[in-house]
């Protein structure tokens, strides 16, 4: 890409209601972000409402600016060292920012997530774990909080870690982590998917586990509670078809809930780095890197008055998968993407996990 296609890419990543998967359609039916761009007022006025709003020129200069000065840079989905198996994904950022070397990917990755309120003993297990697993020659990925992330760090720093954050480049959290996060850029690497200046909110961290759960060929859970973010890390983990694996732990501690629940549903206990390397050990990451053709995808089709009404007629405010409105709608799937995209570019479709979409509430 030249610098103006990486401007106008960075330009539609930041605009208002531009998420990933809609990202995606635009590039693939366009083939340019410049050409999405032009096209957002007639995309949106067919799906009923006001083209989102571009992203201000001055606050793209402001984020160049802050990258450069926090000793990091863009990576944009397309270009040749984006993460291998992040890439693959359906709904993979479409910018990273990232500080280090982004080759630690380049090798076989094992996310470890655990509890920011772990247990001594935990703490211990995931540094040696760590440790053993990269001696054993894999990159180490976690969320850089407090608890097993740190532990999980420490214990692989000299041989290859990855912290990825839901701040902003320049910004550390927990503060503690000031300094490790600081290494990591140094002697690891660092990914946030925010822009620099972005404070590390509620909603950013789902986000932030996302890219955990999918730029790794597998998941450790060493310590998690019922309901915590170490457990959406490994349902979205196991919907991208990637290992899950937890450390068994005592029925008595309540931190140890989430990991003995994921064991009875199916994911695999884990006692030693050998049992990891066991379960990933069979998969080339080469295979699975994503296909530059679907950057480079033909326009797909148009969509008339009636297959809008027809599929417009189906959604409601409960989300419904894209496959269901597929088959109840009776049109083939790229005019159902069509309808879709236009809907969400008019502020009137919202997307869920799972492939699902509903109305937006108005």
């Amino acid at each position: 890409m030249d610098d103006p296609e990486r401007r106008a890419r960075l330009r539609l990543a930041r605009s208002s209601r531009i998420g990933p998967v809609t990202f995606a359609q635009l590039i693939g039916r366009f083939g340019t972000a410049s050409a999405a761009i032009e096209a957002l007022p007639m995309m949106a006025a067919r799906g009923g409402g006001r083209a989102p709003e571009l992203a201000d020129p001055r606050r793209l200069n402001d984020e160049l600016r802050r990258v450069a000065a926090a000793g990091a840079r863009h990576v944009m989905i397309g270009d040749a060292d984006y993460p291998a198996l992040l890439e693959q994904t359906d709904a993979a950022p479409p910018v990273l920012i990232v500080r280090g070397d982004l080759s630690l990917l380049d090798r076989p990755s094992i996310a470890m997530v655990g509890a920011r309120n772990a247990s001594a003993a935990a703490c211990r297990f995931a540094r040696q774990l760590a440790h053993e697993l990269g001696q054993a020659g894999a990159t180490i990925i976690s969320g850089l909080a407090r608890g097993i992330d740190t532990a999980a760090h420490h214990g692989s720093l000299a041989t290859g870690t990855v912290g990825v954050i839901a701040s902003g480049i320049d910004i550390a959290f927990p503060p503690e982590n000031a300094e490790l996060q600081a290494r990591l850029g140094e002697e690891g690497l660092v990914i946030a998917e925010q822009p620099p200046g972005t404070e590390p909110l509620a909603r950013f961290f789902p986000r932030r586990n996302r890219i955990i759960a999918w730029a790794a060929l597998g998941t450790v859970v060493v310590e998690a509670a019922p309901r915590s973010g170490s457990l959406i890390t490994a349902r979205l983990a196991a919907e991208a078809g990637r290992e899950v694996m937890a450390v068994p732990g005592s029925p008595l501690d309540p931190r140890a809930q989430g990991c003995n629940a994921l064991i009875r549903e199916g994911a695999t206990l884990i006692q030693s780095a050998a049992d990891v390397m066991e379960q990933i050990r069979p998969i080339d990451i080469r295979s699975v890197r994503a296909p530059v053709s679907r950057w480079g995808a033909p326009p797909v089709e148009d969509a008339g008055d009636a297959d809008r009404a027809a599929v417009t007629a189906l959604l409601g405010p409960v989300p419904v998968t894209v496959d269901e409105l597929i088959r109840q709608s009776s049109r083939v799937p790229a005019i159902v993407q069509t309808v879709l995209l236009e809907l969400e570019l008019a502020g009137r479709l919202e997307r869920h996990a799972g492939g699902r979409v509903s109305l937006s509430a108005l």
